[in-house]
């Protein structure tokens, strides 16, 4: 390297190091109206201190057993829930619950509508319409979203008994009825 491209790197790096203590001088110049506007503001707001309120005294409970109710004992709290649980008559009657779900037991039963019936084998089969779609259903399939079983097929109509709860808790039977539905409707 010569001389000269030494010199004058120097020169340029002394150059730029000197542009930019300018420019950052003038960046700081321009925020000067802000800060003396930010200082003003601090000294016309008045400064809100309020007061704390006093904590509240506590009173410890000292427990003695001679005498009173032990509060942790699961035993005395099973008696005192059976005491507040109304009386049912427990009819015994319990849905399987952890029977796999038919198709037609995500329908309540008036979203279904029966539109026919064949003789298959010498058994009925019911042809039941729900969302456009048709489904077989035999004696003893589920259908409804209450537990519903199918007891009996007719000409006429399906012959359903559901297991619903009633006002009490209790498992109930109930019987209803899908009646065939006329051409015309």
């Amino acid at each position: 390297m010569k001389l000269h491209d030494i010199r004058s790197g120097r020169v340029m790096r002394a150059a730029g190091l000197s542009l930019l203590a300018v420019l950052l001088t003038a960046c700081e110049s321009g925020h000067q109206d802000l800060q003396t506007w930010m200082d003003q503001t601090r000294q016309a707001t008045p400064t809100v201190v309020e007061k704390v309120a006093e904590p509240k005294q506590f009173d410890p409970f000292r427990y003695r057993t001679l005498g009173e109710i032990d509060p942790f004992n699961q035993g005395k709290l099973k008696v005192l829930m059976a005491a507040a649980a109304p009386a049912s008559t427990g009819s015994g009657l319990v849905p399987d619950l952890k029977r796999r779900r038919e198709a037609l037991e995500a329908f309540p039963l008036d979203a279904l509508q029966m539109v026919g019936n064949l003789r298959l084998g010498g058994s009925h089969v019911a042809l039941l319409k729900v969302d456009s779609q048709l489904h077989q259903v035999r004696v003893g399939n589920h259908i409804g979203q209450n537990f519903g079983r199918v007891l009996k097929i007719t000409e006429s109509g399906v012959a359903i008994r559901e297991i619903v709860q009633d006002a009490a808790g209790d498992w109930v039977e109930r019987v209803t009825e899908l009646r065939l539905q006329e051409s015309g409707k």
